[in-house]
């Protein structure tokens, strides 16, 4: 029987000197070092700083629990509140379940009758209240904005407080608008985060938040740093494991994204944390796909089907369930495949939308417009549903995707004019706004796809600018490295096309046999 990329790690793993340790139990030694100063008695402080290891690297079910234990070892702890308060809103990159934000009220609420000893702690849990204020009536971005300002005003009255400014940073990018392409916001939090990250090496959170505050392609290559320590520092994390190759990603280092995610997923299975675990191996989905390790992909996502112990309300996972078998189709140009993709049964409107944007794309592309306008359809009633519920971003996602399929089903009507229209307005409103953290990518670059459009309509050298502009913003991506080559070669370029092409095959030296793409790119260089 062939064992699946994660099978041989799982059993490469069983020789580790060290077991993976029950929820809540892990090793502090293997999570980094925090010091988070309270007022409480000096269990519960121990205690306190352990919950701050979970918290700082995303390990929410795992901190939540520690908190309660600080207010065993100390009733009277009232900041304790405040890190099962911060605990319930989970990644603080996406709204928290509604069933959360109203635990959440009611730990606040107990948090001001017990009382906190000092006006730090009673600020500490002020400035959390704005993330939780009227919930039910304002939206997570406003939430999120009067949060960041509330935090900024905590680390302006404690200097000297690590751990309002390190709050204050990560705020800073999770407020940050998609559309600033002058990263504003995260140059500001890493600018804080990078002295203290020499103050406090072992510290979990720094590197963490460096991670997502570099998470760009402009900046990336200032995270590699961050990202490869992170992963020493906190070796017994899941998400510590996972988070380097956010950068990998970035910048087109795949088979270091692999080997992060390869053991990310082993920590989070071991820990039953069935979000990190999805959430891993779409990245590492998205990673084999760039190798034309299709095999390998596909294993993975059979794996990903057995994966329980995760939240259908919370993306992480969902998303992934959703995105790596649309990823699969699509990076591959299997178009029927794409077409019969299934709608898995989610209540989340922007993870529904991946299914249906690449049934649309796969039924266009396939010759059937007709089959594509009902998926089109669904896009539009889900970008709507999104809309109503106030969520700018995942709104305007699923209608890039509604053009991509609009553009595509154009073409497939022979309306080639206004379908390059439609594909390009995409390929820009796309390149205007950011990638979520809770993908490596979407299915394929707007930007890319209209490379194709444009290279299947003879306009061989404007191609060949859509596919080094999709190179420039995500470094190595193989499909856009195959269009370049292609284009290249049909403009007459043939030192660009040499080139192209033998990145191709640099890239994709070890690609599965039927990647017909990376056999003729060394029939090219062969020629040459």
């Amino acid at each position: 029987m062939i064992k699946t990329p994660l099978a041989i790690a799982a059993t490469a793993a069983a020789g580790l000197s060290f077991a993976q340790p029950a929820l809540g139990q892990s090793n502090d030694e293997k999570l980094g070092t925090v010091h988070f100063e309270t007022s409480c008695k000096s269990d519960a402080q121990k205690l306190f700083d352990r919950g701050m290891l979970y918290q700082h690297s995303f390990w929410y079910r795992a901190s939540q629990r520690v908190f309660e234990d600080v207010l065993k070892a100390d009733p009277e702890c009232g900041i304790a509140y405040w890190g099962i308060a911060l605990s319930l809103l989970w990644n603080p990159h996406v709204p928290a379940p509604a069933k959360n934000l109203a635990e959440g009220v009611a730990v606040l609420a107990t948090a001001k009758t017990v009382g906190a000893k000092t006006q730090r702690e009673r600020d500490y849990l002020d400035a959390l209240s704005a993330m939780y204020a009227d919930y039910e009536k304002v939206d997570h971005r406003t939430r999120m904005q009067a949060y960041t300002k509330a935090m900024e005003q905590l680390a302006q009255r404690y200097p000297d407080d690590d751990e309002a400014q390190i709050y204050y940073a990560l705020a800073l990018n999770t407020s940050a608008l998609p559309s600033d392409k002058t990263y504003a916001n995260q140059l500001k939090g890493a600018a804080i985060l990078e002295p203290i990250a020499i103050r406090q090496p072992q510290h979990p959170g720094v590197a963490h938040y460096l991670i997502h505050l570099y998470d760009y392609p402009p900046i990336a290559e200032k995270g590699l740093e961050a990202a490869r320590r992170y992963a020493r520092v906190a070796p017994a994390s899941a998400h510590a494991q996972h988070m380097p190759s956010h950068i990998f990603t970035r910048v087109g280092y795949w088979k270091e994204s692999i080997a992060s995610n390869v053991e990310s997923s082993r920590v989070a299975n071991a820990d039953k944390e069935g979000h990190d675990q999805l959430h891993a191996m779409d990245y590492l989905v998205y990673a084999y796909l760039q190798l034309g390790q299709d095999e390998k992909a596909a294993a993975v996502i059979g794996e990903m089907n057995a994966v329980t112990g995760f939240t259908e309300t919370f993306i992480a996972g969902p998303y992934a369930l959703a995105a790596s078998p649309a990823r699969y189709a699509v990076e591959r140009g299997d178009w029927k495949a794409a077409a019969a993709l299934q709608v898995r049964a989610s209540p989340l409107a922007h993870v529904q939308a991946v299914t249906h944007f690449a049934r649309a794309l796969g039924a266009a592309r396939s010759g059937n417009p007709e089959a594509a306008k009902a998926d089109i359809a669904k896009l539009a009633e889900l970008r709507d549903k999104l809309r109503d519920a106030k969520d700018a971003y995942w709104s305007e996602q699923v209608d890039i995707q509604r053009q991509v399929a609009t553009a595509w089903m154009l073409y497939a009507e022979g309306k080639r004019d206004d379908a390059l229209k439609v594909m390009s307005a995409a390929a820009d409103a796309e390149d205007k706004t950011e990638k979520h953290p809770v993908t490596p990518g979407v299915p394929k670059p707007a930007r890319e796809l209209y490379g194709v459009m444009l290279l299947d309509s003879g306009n061989a050298r404007d191609a060949l600018v859509a596919f080094e502009a999709t190179l420039k913003k995500e470094p190595n991506r193989l499909g856009a490295y195959v269009g370049a080559a292609r284009a290249a070669e049909k403009s007459g370029e043939s030192a660009k096309a040499h080139e192209y092409y033998s990145k191709v095959v640099a890239i994709a030296d070890a690609a599965d046999n039927t990647r017909t793409e990376v056999t003729d790119a060394r029939a090219f260089l062969t020629k040459r």
